[in-house]
């Protein structure tokens, strides 16, 4: 049972075909998966910086002023004291 040559030619250039295109196709899901990655990893590192900044922010702000505002603007020693112990 032997085959033509055209036939061996047709099933070669079919077998070569194909393990090309799986070299191909193995190639770009492993490229989308890289990408993917990349991304993750860049998002991961931003989040990261706006927690970062958001915490130094927080760190630089000014301490809120002990007295309340009314008690102080008043000049009033029994108020501030007032004020002082409703607070505590």
């Amino acid at each position: 049972m032997s085959t033509t040559s055209g036939a061996n030619v047709l099933r070669y250039s079919a077998l070569c075909l194909g393990v090309f295109y799986g070299f191909y196709h193995q190639r770009s899901i492993t490229q989308a998966s890289r990408a993917a990655a990349t991304q993750r990893e860049y998002e991961h590192k931003q989040k990261l910086i706006d927690q970062a900044k958001a915490e130094y922010a927080k760190s630089k702000q000014p301490a809120a002023a002990a007295t309340p505002a009314k008690a102080a603007d008043s000049g009033d020693l029994g108020e501030y004291l007032e004020a002082w112990l409703g607070k505590a």
